[in-house]
């Protein structure tokens, strides 16, 4: 499936409707706000219990809100906060701690925090829901858009299909970084990827 072309073959029918956008942090969140926000009354969800230690997840937090708030779109962006639980986290990956960098403990982690943006999609009416997790080069798309599918069929909610990575978004999430000034973090969140970020640099 390349979920590039059908999510360039579905905005062509975009025109303001509303998307529930997980965001997993600022630097990747940078492109594809810019890009989606051409077509989408967008709302960033930054549900991210997967980050292990609180005074990262309260840096990448005012991070990610003072990148929507120096950035120009099209539509209004807005902004919500998830609960931060990381106990959470860890009950869903129990068992999973040894599992390597994109391995089963990740897929998880995708579900964990997609299925809390399609529950609220759901709840508030949204017409779609997506996370920006594509476009990290260092996370499979295919895991990421086929939870996607499943809880779309689940909630009844759309998901909007993408590889956000492709047409250099990787490239351009970093250059929209330095242009705002963000910080960028050398793993994903959780202690495992901090204890393996060594092998995916």
């Amino acid at each position: 499936m390349n979920y590039d072309l059908l999510l360039r073959q579905n905005l062509k029918n975009i025109d303001g409707e509303t998307l529930l956008l997980h965001s997993c942090c600022a630097p990747c969140s940078s492109y594809v706000i810019s890009y989606l926000a051409n077509y989408f009354n967008i709302t960033v969800f930054y549900y991210n219990p997967n980050i292990s230690e609180y005074d990262e997840y309260k840096k990448r937090v005012s991070e990610q809100i003072r990148l929507i708030e120096n950035m120009h779109f099209k539509y209004p962006v807005k902004f919500i906060e998830g609960d931060y639980d990381n106990d959470l986290y860890e009950e869903t990956i129990k068992g999973l701690e040894n599992e390597p960098e994109r391995g089963a403990r990740c897929s998880k982690c995708f579900y964990l925090r997609l299925s809390k943006t399609a529950e609220l999609a759901l709840k508030n009416n949204f017409d779609y829901f997506c996370t920006t997790l594509t476009v990290s080069p260092y996370k499979n798309s295919k895991v990421i858009n086929e939870i996607g599918e499943k809880l779309q069929n689940k909630y009844k909610v759309k998901y909007l299909f993408s590889d956000f990575k492709k047409q250099d978004g990787y490239k351009k999430s970093i250059e929209l970084s330095k242009k705002y000034n963000l910080y960028r973090q050398n793993y994903c969140g959780c202690k495992y990827s901090k204890r393996d970020k060594l092998t995916i640099e």
